[in-house]
């Protein structure tokens, strides 16, 4: 029985959509487009030689990963950095996470000491900025620091709480990202290095409050007025 016939012009259209796609969320992640900042399908289309239709499509995409919002009457901008949802994301991760990281302290086995380990050697060892970052940390760093806050609470070994985990990080992405260009002075490393210091030595109470004060700082970079963005 003969498959369904492929659509050239439509694999070639999402292929487009998808080249936009990766192109303004890199552009957005390095800070080409600054936080407010209008993105007009025309002129991005223009840029890029494409139709408006892929680069709407594109857009929307971003739309629905928080990388963008749409706006009645006026298309597309990045969202601003003073948005309430960062602070509402950073709610609900302060409410969840820390219980997970006190699950994982009572019930990581020796596997996941070691793999608690690897991640934050892994964090410290690799560079958090670069020429291929921009303005805000590499990719490759994104990527460590990502695995190694996963890994502290996948000890808790409940599957629903660790998808509830990386929607939330995915979510928080940009704020992370400006918030660490808005507070360069913080030092991130040392907070690290107390997570993983706490959470090994199966003090819970700690690891809790230590993921507690590391997640409020990052978000009041991003409520404070009186923080500034370096120059």
């Amino acid at each position: 029985m003969a498959g369904t016939p492929r659509n050239p012009a439509l694999s070639g259209k999402q292929m487009l959509s998808e080249q936009v796609y990766a192109h303004l969320k890199d552009a957005i992640m390095r800070g080409d487009h600054a936080p407010g900042d209008a993105l007009k399908p025309q002129d991005l289309a223009g840029e890029r030689g494409v139709s408006l239709a892929v680069t709407r499509e594109a857009l929307v995409r971003l739309v629905g990963e928080g990388l963008a919002d749409r706006l009645p009457n006026r298309g597309f901008a990045v969202p601003s950095f003073s948005d309430q949802r960062w602070q509402e994301i950073a709610e609900a991760r302060r409410t969840i996470e820390p219980a997970m990281l006190r699950m994982s302290v009572e019930r990581g086995d020796v596997d996941w000491e070691s793999r608690v380990r690897a991640a934050h050697h892994r964090l410290v060892r690799t560079p958090a900025y670069g020429p291929e970052g921009g303005e805000y940390y590499t990719g490759a760093w994104a990527e460590a620091h990502r695995v190694f806050h996963r890994t502290l609470l996948e000890g808790c070994g409940n599957r629903a709480l660790l998808e509830t985990f990386d929607r939330l990080w995915t979510a928080s992405e940009l704020a992370r990202r400006w918030s660490a260009h808005r507070d360069p002075d913080r030092d991130g490393a040392e907070e690290h290095r107390r997570l993983e210091e706490a959470a090994l030595a199966r003090d819970a109470d700690t690891a809790a409050a230590v993921l507690v004060r590391h997640l409020t700082l990052t978000a009041a970079a991003l409520a404070d007025d009186q923080v500034r963005t370096a120059d």
